[in-house]
Parts: C-alpha cells; structure tokens; sequence
C-alpha cells in the first residue's frame, strides 16, 4: 500500500470519517508499536493542521514522550499534572477549551490555546494518552472526542 494520505476538506465528521479507513489501512498488518502511533500522530496532523499531535507512555509513575508531530515537547509528565496527567490519573477523555484556565497546565509551547487528551485504556489500565493542542481556542468538541477514542481503539497496545 501507498503510504499516501488523502486529505478531505468538508465537515469535521466528515473528515474523521474519511481518516479512519485510512488510519486503519496505516495499521493493518504492522506489529511496532512505535510505527503505528508515528503514523496516528501524522496522519491526524495532516489532515487537521494542528499544532502538536502526539502520544505520552506510562512507563513507572511518569508520562514519558512517545511519537509525535509538532514543536519540542515536555518530555515526563507526572500523573494528575497538567491535562494529561489528569487524563490519566481519571483514565477520561479531558477537553480544555482555553489551556490558560486549566488549573496546573503544563505548556510546553506557549503557541497553545486549547488541547484535548484521549487516555489509552486497555484492561481498566491507562497505558498512555494522545495529547493534541491546537493554536485556536475551542477547537476541541465531542465529535472529536468520539472519533480519536475511536481510532485510539484500533491502536493494539
């Protein structure tokens, strides 16, 4: 298979409904799992244009940094700090509207306005979250949540 992505414009459903098939044909058959979350994190940037797409890993009691897409990044991230350990200390999906009014936000690029962290539970176990932020305010709704959940789900961890 081409490792081409097609780009969709239209919706924001539209276009994760289109994305999906994609992402699922970027994973079908590959075992790494440093590939295929590279790919998630690239095929999601692409195709949104946000700021920072990437995965944090629990590796002891720290998030560490995985693959991702965008500027540096904090690279340890203790559980129920900032978004993401917050996501993972309460193993939920967490939308920030506007980052400067998360209580603790961690930010590792002052470029970010709103971000959205999906945990990856498997077994009742967080195991890692994707972390996405944007440069725009309220960029992050439901629909995003229900889709990146979804393809979250395809991930074998």
């Amino acid at each position: 298979m081409a490792e081409d992505l097609h780009i969709i414009q239209g919706t924001k459903e539209e276009q994760y409904k289109e994305l999906i098939p994609q992402i699922k044909g970027l994973l079908e058959g590959e075992p790494d799992l440093v590939a295929n979350l590279a790919n998630v994190c690239a095929a999601l940037k692409e195709q949104f244009g946000w700021l920072w797409v990437g995965f944090y890993i629990v590796k002891s009691n720290e998030l560490v940094l995985g693959p991702f897409q965008g500027p540096v990044a904090c690279t340890r991230i203790r559980k129920g700090k900032g978004v993401c350990g917050t996501a993972w200390a309460e193993a939920k999906t967490m939308i920030v509207p506007d980052v400067e009014k998360f209580p603790g936000h961690i930010a590792c690029s002052s470029l970010s306005k709103s971000e959205i962290v999906v945990p990856v539970i498997r077994n009742n176990e967080v195991l890692a979250v994707l972390d996405v932020d944007s440069i725009d305010l309220n960029t992050f709704d439901e629909t995003d949540q229900r889709f990146l959940e979804e393809i979250i789900s395809l991930i074998e961890f």
